[in-house]
């Protein structure tokens, strides 16, 4: 267990780092394009390319489906240079999977029960379980935290789950913990999800963590230990 709640954990880093933004769009099928059209790209750096998307081709599915390959790896290249052509074909097969299994309408998918939203979400590839509770969280359709890996990171060391082998094992023990602490309201846990994102990017790094400038050091077993 935590030595401090997780909604005091939260307002202390909303405290010291603001309320961050999210550039994340809050379309789903939108959210797909911006997990392929960037690959260990920041933020900034996704944005910009799903704006040439956008700009260039459109970010509707039936448009997608329809560009040529090559205009979208080019488009991919902008938001990082690995498996360009492998992303490009991940946002053009799965625009196809929506226009023809959803009938161009992700958002349909989301108005199922929860299991059966992260069932038709994980279908798409490379989403797993994270990147689908992503999806429902942005979009405002579950009230579900969501954890990428710097979230993740930042409850693991303050003692919110347990580390495992198995990083679903690790996410889901932490993201079962934490929401068994948080209300379940859709505002809140997104910015849960934001600012503990923004915290393990700045501060609680995976390599050389800043613990010295951390607000919640005192209350960080992990913390505590780093010199």
């Amino acid at each position: 267990m935590a030595e401090i709640r997780l909604t005091a954990l939260i307002a202390a880093l909303t405290r010291h780092h603001g309320k961050p933004r999210s550039l994340a769009p809050k379309d789903p099928f939108e959210l797909l394009l911006w997990e392929y059209v960037g690959y260990l790209a920041d933020d900034p750096t996704r944005a910009t390319a799903l704006a040439e998307l956008r700009d260039r081709v459109g970010l509707k599915p039936a448009a997608i489906a329809a560009a040529p390959l090559p205009v979208l790896a080019a488009i991919a290249r902008r938001g990082g240079p690995i498996a360009v052509s492998q992303r490009a074909a991940r946002m053009k097969d799965a625009a196809t999977t929506v226009c023809e299994t959803w009938h161009g309408r992700l958002r349909d998918a989301l108005r199922l029960p929860c299991p059966a939203a992260r069932k038709a979400l994980k279908s798409f590839p490379s989403i797993g379980l994270p990147g689908a509770d992503k999806i429902l969280l942005l979009t405002g359709a579950q009230p579900v935290l969501a954890l990428d890996s710097n979230a993740l990171r930042v409850l693991l060391r303050v003692g919110y789950g347990r580390e495992e082998r198995s990083y679903a094992k690790s996410y889901a023990s932490a993201q079962s913990a934490a929401m068994d602490e948080l209300p379940k309201a859709v505002p809140v846990l997104t910015q849960a999800f934001v600012v503990l994102q923004h915290h393990g990017r700045t501060l609680c790094r995976r390599n050389h963590p800043k613990c010295p400038e951390c607000p919640i050091r005192a209350s960080c077993a992990f913390g505590r230990r780093v010199t």
